[in-house]
This record gives structure tokens, C-alpha cells and sequence, in this order.
């Protein structure tokens, strides 16, 4: 899809051109992160571009039941044209790269990862590699992810045995 972009979009999608660490910012316990938009607005983009990128979303997306799907997908078209795309790294075959896919109603981030508990078996241990991907879809300041709501219950509610 990077590629697909005319240059002066690409320039404006990319936020970093180096990727030497993980760059994901909204996985476990990172409930109701707030995270400004960046990179390419997506209502800048050409009509087969802005396809290519819905086609993305729904890749993510058609792994829930499939009612939840069309729910999801009717509100992230909704909201189409409030999306942003935003990629650090390079766009080759072979590297490394991360990207995040951002709107009102959902946040899709995709990254290569340092390798983690195979580093003793990496070239480099501090690299990410292509072996090591982490994604993460949440509905943003959704409540979905990574809250001990029993945890809270117990805190705000004391029970006696």
C-alpha cells in the first residue's frame, strides 16, 4: 500500500525512515491510550489507494464473528475519511517496518519486534526482525483491552470472607 502512494503522500505517511526498535504503542495494559493521529490522512488519498487500505482494515477486521465484522466495517467506512495511516521504516520486501492505521472507531498497529526470547539466536538481539511481528486491533478508548476489571471490582467493592 506504501508503495502505491504517490511520493509526496508516502513522504507525509512516513514518520520515521528508521525502524531500530519496537515501536508498538498500544498493547497490554495500555487501556484508553490517548494517541494523536499522524502521518497521511487517508481523504487525501487516491479512490484505488483509499480501497487498498479499507481492504487492510478488513483483513483485521473479518476475524470477528462475521455480524461483528459488518458492524465494524460500517462504522470504520463512516469514519473513512477521519482515518490516518502512519509507517516508520522502509517499504522493501525485506525490512522491517511498522504501521498504524487510525481513526475514531479503530487503531491497528503492526510491528516487527526485537526478538524477544529467540535472541539467542538472532544476528542481532537489539534488531527487530520480520520473525517477530506483534499487531494489536482495538477500538480506541474502548475499554478493550488490558483492564483487570475484577481487579477494579475488588478495589472499589470490598468483600469480606
Amino acid at each position: 500500500m506504501l508503495r502505491a502512494l504517490p511520493d509526496a503522500q508516502r513522504q507525509q505517511a512516513v514518520i520515521a525512515f528508521s525502524k531500530t526498535g519496537n515501536n508498538n504503542l498500544t498493547e497490554a495494559f495500555k487501556d484508553n491510550i490517548v494517541l494523536e493521529y499522524a502521518g497521511l490522512r487517508t481523504n487525501e488519498l487516491p479512490s484505488a489507494v483509499r480501497q487498498r487500505l479499507r481492504d487492510l482494515v478488513h483483513l483485521y477486521v473479518s476475524n470477528m464473528d462475521e455480524g461483528h465484522a459488518r458492524v465494524k466495517m460500517a462504522e470504520v467506512d463512516k469514519h473513512i475519511d477521519n482515518t490516518w495511516c502512519a509507517w516508520i521504516g522502509d517499504s522493501q520486501p525485506d525490512s522491517v517496518f511498522y504501521y498504524r492505521i487510525q481513526s475514531p472507531v479503530i487503531l491497528i498497529e503492526f510491528d516487527h519486534q526485537r526478538p524477544a526470547n529467540l535472541a539467542r539466536f538472532a544476528r542481532d538481539p537489539q534488531k527487530p526482525t520480520q520473525q517477530h511481528i506483534h499487531c494489536v486491533v482495538r477500538t480506541p478508548n474502548g475499554n478493550d483491552y488490558g483492564k483487570d476489571l475484577l481487579r477494579q471490582h475488588y478495589l472499589t467493592h470490598p468483600h469480606h470472607a
